[in-house]
């Protein structure tokens, strides 16, 4: 008797490790059911653990519920699981889909917005990227009440949308990535932005309410690359608007032309004398609102321009420009680097 229950003990021990042995096998033996070269699986949020091992197990991932149920024991992960869409291109255990999973690995690609470009340039980033749909960029950017509390006045997101490098899944549905980039915007705009005239006091300037900071900030952008620059063309049309002097920025009237669809690139005589609010050679002050999205640079120069007395500014053609006091300084240089430089290209 004593016998007979050894061999039973040995019998369901070696049962046992042979079990043991198998699982162990099949949760180290990587494994690819799908032929293509990848394979991406939408895990929802909510989703329980049985609604994943189908899912994985239905995109051939992992080669049968019973492993991956294995895994999921062995590794403890059953409630660490994180929703999201996920990419395989190769085969893998089924410890390793466990982990991937846990660890959130989510598959994304980037996209990148440069700084400088209205809403509609932004959409057709979005389409071209193969995201979505411009026109669904476009109607998701309508969405004011991301930003009522900061401007109550807006029509829609133009200058509100921040540009930067995001983060998204194979589509982007429009209106998550414009809360993102809303939320961009938030962070990046100076603090000191909030109280406008405590902040007007500081430089000597004229308050200035939210839009019109961002509206300044978006020619600003508009105006010129450099860095250094930044804060003095700031303070050019700060100057301009302490005295009541038009803006006369060319930025404004391409955005007008293109609101009208009348831009082809070049801005003719006949151009600056287009009926739009936007039209900041017709129309004295800022314009109604951005016309285009800035950085954080341009953003901080609005908000902190130069201690400089300036009321003008021509391009060197260069990428810089040459500021000047007064009008006859300034048609000294419009001369200098505007008519003589084309001249001596002839």
């Amino acid at each position: 008797m004593k016998r007979l229950l050894a061999i039973l003990v040995l019998v369901t021990i070696l049962v046992a490790a042979g079990a043991a042995g198998m699982a162990w096998t099949r949760l180290q033996t990587p494994f690819k059911g799908y032929e293509a070269g990848e394979q991406f699986v939408e895990i929802p949020v909510g989703a329980g653990a049985s609604e994943i091992r189908q899912r994985l197990v239905d995109a051939g991932v992992v080669s049968d519920a019973l492993t991956l149920r294995l895994a999921l024991r062995w590794t403890g992960a059953s409630r660490d699981l994180q929703a999201g869409e996920y990419r395989f291109d190769r085969p893998m255990t089924a410890i390793e889909v466990i982990n991937k999973i846990a660890g959130g690995d989510v598959y994304g690609q980037r996209i990148t917005f440069p700084e400088g470009l209205t809403i509609r340039e932004m959409a057709a980033v979005y389409e071209m990227r193969g995201l979505g749909r411009a026109r669904d960029f476009i109607d998701a950017s309508r969405n004011v009440a991301l930003i009522k509390d900061l401007d109550p006045a807006a029509p829609d997101l133009e200058g509100y949308l921040f540009p930067d490098t995001y983060t998204v899944g194979r589509t982007a549905v429009a209106s998550k990535l414009i809360e993102s980039m809303v939320a961009g915007f938030r962070a990046a705009y100076p603090a000191e932005a909030a109280q406008p005239d405590a902040a007007a006091a500081a430089g000597n300037h004229l308050p200035l309410t939210t839009r019109q900071l961002v509206t300044l900030a978006s020619l600003v952008e508009k105006e010129t690359g450099k860095p250094e620059e930044r804060p003095v063309v700031s303070a050019v049309y700060r100057n301009r608007l302490r005295i009541g002097m038009p803006m006369q920025a060319d930025p404004t009237v391409i955005y007008a032309l293109q609101k009208t669809g009348k831009y082809d690139g070049n801005i003719r005589k006949d151009d600056l004398l287009i009926n739009s609010p936007y039209n900041t050679y017709k129309y004295r002050g800022l314009p109604p609102g951005p016309i285009a999205s800035p950085g954080k640079a341009a953003l901080e120069a609005a908000v902190r321009p130069a201690d400089a007395d300036y009321l003008f500014f021509v391009s060197r053609n260069d990428g810089s420009h040459v500021f000047s006091k007064t009008l006859d300084e300034h048609n000294r240089n419009v001369q200098e680097f505007q008519v003589r430089f084309f001249q001596r290209k002839r």
